[in-house]
């Protein structure tokens, strides 16, 4: 499960620290949890939260593999010639 880096970044984390981590990044400690066991999806807005919160430890590729490359095409890596 993609989803694994958000649930191993929380689980190192003290738990006040998680909760105050989801007040910065717009969300509630339940739904950021639902979130890291794949219960949820993440949305776009909150997976650039979670990227920026977690100083790159928790990508926006690792929260939407699906579909990164249609919302954030300019991270796409250059077709090499």
């Amino acid at each position: 499960m993609v989803v694994m880096k958000l649930r191993e970044h929380l689980k190192h984390i003290p738990r006040a620290d998680r909760e105050a981590m989801a007040i910065r990044c717009g969300t509630t400690l339940g739904h950021l949890t639902n979130v890291s066991y794949g219960y949820k999806e993440c949305g776009p807005a909150l997976a650039v939260a979670i990227e920026q919160d977690t100083v790159g430890a928790v990508t926006r590729k690792d929260l939407r593999p699906s579909d990164w490359r249609a919302i954030w095409p300019e991270l796409a890596e250059p077709a090499s010639n």
